[in-house]
């Protein structure tokens, strides 16, 4: 993860912050096990938490920033 996105380098604690307190979860078009976790850094601008849930385990697929939200369900917001 970090070698596609060097960016988030020092990130750790916002990733598990997006996950534990999301401003908005979506479910992905491609697979409906997976979700993307949006949280507000600045404004418009976003960390994304993209996780699976698999066999009862959730695990973190990637996690970046985006200038946009992706289209998907809406499954929560805040």
């Amino acid at each position: 993860m970090l070698i596609k996105h060097p960016d988030i380098t020092h990130y750790e604690t916002e990733i598990q912050q997006t996950l534990n307190q999301p401003d908005a979860i979506h479910q992905s078009q491609r697979d409906i096990n997976v979700l993307v976790f949006y949280r507000t850094i600045k404004a418009q601008r976003w960390l994304v938490a993209v996780a699976r849930r698999l066999n009862g385990e959730g695990y973190l697929i990637t996690a970046y920033q985006t200038d946009a939200i992706k289209t998907g369900a809406k499954l929560w917001s805040k």
